[in-house]
């Protein structure tokens, strides 16, 4: 009998450590891998921060224009993560589209595999996010279909047309490319 009490209680200790443990890893919104050690996300919160901190993070690119909130900061300072808030140089009005500026700026970060791993994220993923990424596909040499079909999946019905025009009409020649630039470009 108390051998099997002893059983029952590891096997309950177990499956509620295991629910435990797989509550603690949860991406934040619109996560997504863009190449290996690059990813893609909205703002997190405190449920996502023991999932980010498993990808052991170099270098945060923030596309929000509002600053992020303090928790998000405190986690940022507390793993030593370097934090670029370009948002800042960004139009609060949330319709206008990022500037070419902000893009080659945030590229020029991308670009450099010593900053990796690294995500890229605005407030819920979508737009500002969508275009640096979609820009870096152009970069990349995806063909537009499949950039676009890239930005919708994640912008879901909010898809901004101009947010497109800007990634179509992007001159990729703009972008400084190092010598030592990622693998994958």
């Amino acid at each position: 009998m108390a051998n099997l009490i002893a059983k029952w209680q590891h096997l309950f200790t177990r499956s509620i450590s295991t629910m435990t443990h797989s509550q603690h890893y949860i991406p934040p919104l619109n996560f997504g891998m863009v190449e290996e050690d690059l990813y893609r996300s909205g703002q997190p919160n405190e449920l996502n921060f023991p999932f980010l901190e498993k990808l052991g993070l170099k270098t945060v690119i923030f596309l929000a224009p509002e600053e992020p909130n303090q928790r998000f900061l405190n986690f940022i300072e507390d793993q030593e993560i370097q934090f670029h808030h370009l948002g800042i140089n960004v139009s609060a009005n949330a319709w206008d589209p990022i500037s070419e500026e902000v893009v080659l700026e945030a590229l020029e970060l991308i670009l450099d595999p010593k900053s990796y791993p690294m995500i890229v994220m605005c407030n819920l993923g979508r737009h500002r996010t969508g275009t640096v990424i979609g820009c870096l596909r152009k970069l990349q040499r995806w063909n537009l279909t499949s950039i676009f079909e890239e930005y919708r999946r994640y912008a879901g019905p909010k898809v901004r047309v101009l947010n497109e025009q800007f990634i179509e009409l992007f001159d990729t020649d703009l972008v400084r490319v190092p010598i030592n630039h990622p693998l994958w470009l």
